[in-house]
Formats: C-alpha cells, sequence, structure tokens
C-alpha cells in the first residue's frame, strides 16, 4: 500500500479494461484519481468501486480529440486534486482492419485523432502542471504493435508505433525537469477491445484460444497484469526509468 500516496492521477479511457485496471490499482496505492472516458456509466461504476474500496476519484468525460475538453477537463482536475503527476494516456481504439490500399483516408484519421492527437493533447496540458510540481510520469500505453509488425491493422500498428517514439522523444525532452515518460506495450488482454475484435472475426471463444496460442505462457493477459505496471512507473520505485519500452506479453515478442 502506498506506492503512489500523494500523487495525482490522470486516466485516460478509465470506464473498462486495462485503463479501469490502472485507475484501481492507483488509488488502492494511494493515489487521487481522475477517471475519464466518453463513455459516462462505465467510467462511474468504476469511480463507485474506488470509493467502496476506500479510495479517492472522480469522474470526467473527455474526448481525447478535442483540446478543448482536454484543456478544460486538466483545469478542473487540478481544481479538484492539485497538480497532476501522473498521466496514463491509455485511451485508444482499434479502427478499420482492412489492408492499407483499402482503408478509407477518414476512417485513417478518426484512429489517429484518438491514438496519436490525444497522447499529444493530453501530455501538452499534462507538462505544464507537472512542470509547477516539480514531478511527473507520463505512461503512454503502446502495443507489442508499436514495436513490431503483424501484417493486419496498419492504422492500429502506425498509431502505436508513433506513441511508442513520441514517448522517447518527450523522455529527453522533459528529463532535466524531473518528468519521466514511459511507453507500455501489452500483447493481447482480455479487453473489451480485444473481444470486440474477436466478435468481428467470427467465433470469440475460437478467436481467444488461437490468440493465446501466440503467447509462450499459453494465455491472454489480464488487465492487472497492465495495471500493475502503470503502477510501477507511476511510483518513485521508477525514477531512474525514462524512454524505456516496457514490455508486457506473456513472450509474444521474445519468439
Amino acid at each position: 500500500m502506498g506506492r503512489v500516496e500523494g500523487k495525482v492521477a490522470l486516466v485516460t479511457g478509465g470506464a473498462n479494461g486495462i485503463g479501469a485496471s490502472a485507475c484501481k490499482l492507483l488509488a488502492r496505492e494511494g493515489a487521487k484519481v481522475a477517471v475519464t472516458d466518453v463513455q459516462h456509466d462505465p467510467a462511474k461504476q468504476v469511480v463507485q468501486e474506488i470509493k467502496e474500496a476506500g479510495g479517492e476519484a472522480d469522474y470526467w468525460h473527455l474526448d481525447v480529440s478535442d483540446e478543448e475538453q482536454v484543456k478544460a477537463v486538466f483545469h478542473d482536475v487540478k481544481e479538484r486534486y492539485g497538480e497532476i503527476t501522473v498521466l496514463v494516456n491509455n485511451a485508444g481504439i482499434a479502427g478499420p482492419m482492412q489492408p492499407t490500399d483499402q482503408i478509407a483516408e477518414e476512417d485513417w484519421d478518426k484512429l489517429m485523432k484518438v491514438n496519436v492527437n490525444g497522447v499529444f493533447l493530453c501530455t501538452k496540458h499534462a507538462v505544464p502542471q507537472m512542470r509547477a510540481a516539480g514531478v511527473g510520469s507520463i505512461i503512454n500505453l503502446s502495443s507489442i504493435y508499436g514495436l513490431i509488425g503483424n501484417g493486419d491493422v496498419p492504422a492500429y500498428h502506425a498509431s502505436k508505433g508513433a506513441v511508442a517514439l513520441m514517448s522517447k522523444n518527450d523522455a529527453v525532452l522533459y528529463a532535466k525537469e524531473n518528468i519521466r515518460v514511459n511507453s507500455v506495450h501489452p500483447a493481447f488482454i482480455w479487453t473489451p477491445l480485444v473481444e470486440g475484435f474477436l466478435s468481428k472475426q467470427g467465433d470469440v471463444e475460437e478467436g481467444k484460444k488461437a490468440l493465446a496460442s501466440l503467447h509462450p505462457v499459453g494465455h491472454i493477459g489480464e488487465p492487472d497484469d497492465i495495471g500493475w505496471g502503470v503502477v510501477y512507473l507511476a511510483s518513485d520505485e521508477s525514477k531512474f526509468v525514462t524512454g524505456s519500452e516496457l514490455v508486457i506479453d506473456g513472450g509474444y515478442t521474445a519468439k
């Protein structure tokens, strides 16, 4: 307990999956948590669970692709809890599944607005608060598909690759201001995004088995497998870690 005591954390895409896990675990370890998402009811449920467990959290509606919303929410969180010192850029969508030559430009742009622009905008408005606080940890959710190619979902690969390199560059930019920036690279984690991906392919259970077989450990990961990685990067335990890629993938990329 208390690994992030006194920190103020804002998590995007906090309504379910990895984001919800990050919110709950950060709150369990002592952070004040701003749960943000465009999904009202599940996000409010996350807040309720945190409060029932004795933590401190509240919900803000946030479309990370809208700078005015980002600016307003970050200001409101500061007014409520003080300067944001932990930012978890988790919000993301899977986007189009067609080959590159068949993707509509508007579908490509829609994904980039969330997966890449959202990370940019939230980082942009978090850094001044972290600078004022004298400390900060920015944790960007990328993917194993930000490290390797798999011959599918081209826009998703491109966006997660961008997030990985944005993280490294921002780590260098802000290191002297005691603001750390790292990326997290999950393999397949059982979340609504992955379940939705499989449902579009056909049989969800068979798809889940097929995905499990891709990981040397023999199973898909759980949201808390990633959530605890987020806690580590948010905590002072990782004070010498910046510009790193935290790969949590059941051995997927070790093959």
